[in-house]
């Protein structure tokens, strides 16, 4: 009988310990999933907050349509393209770190840069784009810049471009290059003019056909001399406008974006227009005269390489967003 109250107290005991087992494993469980990530404790927790884009898609495609009106009614385009291609201009592809590497990074908004020579004239192109900047805040300067040069060329019967959007800012003034980076009229310290645009534009990645089709984009604008020193006050081409009057442009259209500037540069015939040194080489050096030939008779195929070398060239030194490239 003994042996018998031994065993059922055993038997007891087991299986109070087993149900005591089950118990803490049963609340061990709970705290578990109470601990998930993502759930709540109680009713009155805090659901964690949504990240936020770095880019803003539908602030860009609205900033383009919009640029490109705005653009067109203010007779701004050559200066815009300018502002952009100046920022972008800086980039030394022999360099890596960004922003060291120079390129499209809207540096050019800060003083140390503005304020180098070859961007005369561009606090302009800068307070013409601040109203857009205010309304599409989401769209960084750098972004701006380029797609405002691509509205431009696109509102002036050019191509479009197939542009990519994301890039990131400089935030300071450490961020900006040193002076001296861009092409000059004069050829600078280069012994002729081919060598000196060949030893800017081969620092950033460019080869010849590249740099005669860019040489293209001169069908619009003007030089002024308050800026440059170059050209005369005004011309019958420039003396009424549109937008703002005088200066000496490179083609008698000068807000319509085609060919005519290679044809203009090859016939040498209208001594109311500047050419430059750096604008008849590329009918004199031999690696150049194929290729500004070429685009003098093919305005489609100018079209087109234009709009590839463009590309390029807004996406030099670019360091993109988390998510980015994007297109619109």
């Amino acid at each position: 009988g003994s042996l018998r109250v031994h065993n059922h107290i055993l038997i007891n005991i087991w299986c109070e310990c087993t149900l005591i087992n089950k118990m803490q494993a049963m609340q061990k469980m709970q705290g578990k999933v109470q601990m998930r990530p993502g759930m709540q404790r109680t009713a009155a927790a805090v659901p964690r907050p949504t990240r936020v884009q770095a880019v803003n898609k539908e602030q860009l495609a609205g900033a383009y349509t919009e640029l490109k009106n705005y653009i067109q009614s203010k007779y701004c385009n050559p200066i815009i393209i300018r502002l952009a291609w100046h920022d972008a201009g800086t980039y030394d592809c022999t360099k890596t770190e960004f922003p060291q590497r120079g390129g499209a990074n809207g540096a050019i908004r800060f003083q140390p840069e503005l304020s180098h020579g070859h961007n005369a004239g561009l606090q302009v192109a800068l307070a013409l784009l601040k109203p857009m900047k205010a309304k599409y805040p989401d769209v960084s300067h750098a972004d701006l810049f380029q797609m405002a040069s691509a509205a431009a060329i696109e509102a002036a019967g050019g191509p479009k471009i197939d542009m990519q959007y994301g890039r990131k800012d400089v935030t300071d003034e450490q961020g900006c290059a040193q002076d001296g980076l861009l092409p000059a009229p004069m050829h600078g310290s280069s012994a002729t003019a081919a060598d000196h645009i060949r030893k800017v534009f081969n620092r950033m990645g460019f080869n010849d056909q590249e740099i005669v089709v860019l040489s293209g984009a001169h069908t619009l604008g003007r030089v002024k001399k308050d800026r440059s020193g170059l050209g005369v006050d005004a011309t019958k081409y420039t003396k009424e406008g549109p937008g703002s009057k005088g200066g000496t442009s490179w083609t008698p259209d000068w807000l319509k974006f085609n060919n005519s500037y290679f044809k203009v540069v090859k016939e040498k015939c209208d001594k109311e227009l500047i050419v430059m040194d750096t604008d008849r080489v590329i009918f004199e050096d031999e690696g150049f005269k194929p290729w500004a030939e070429k685009y003098a008779a093919d305005e489609a195929a100018f079209f087109k390489d234009y709009a590839v070398a463009h590309k390029k060239l807004s996406e030099l030194g670019v360091e993109w967003e988390e998510g980015a490239p994007v297109t619109i």
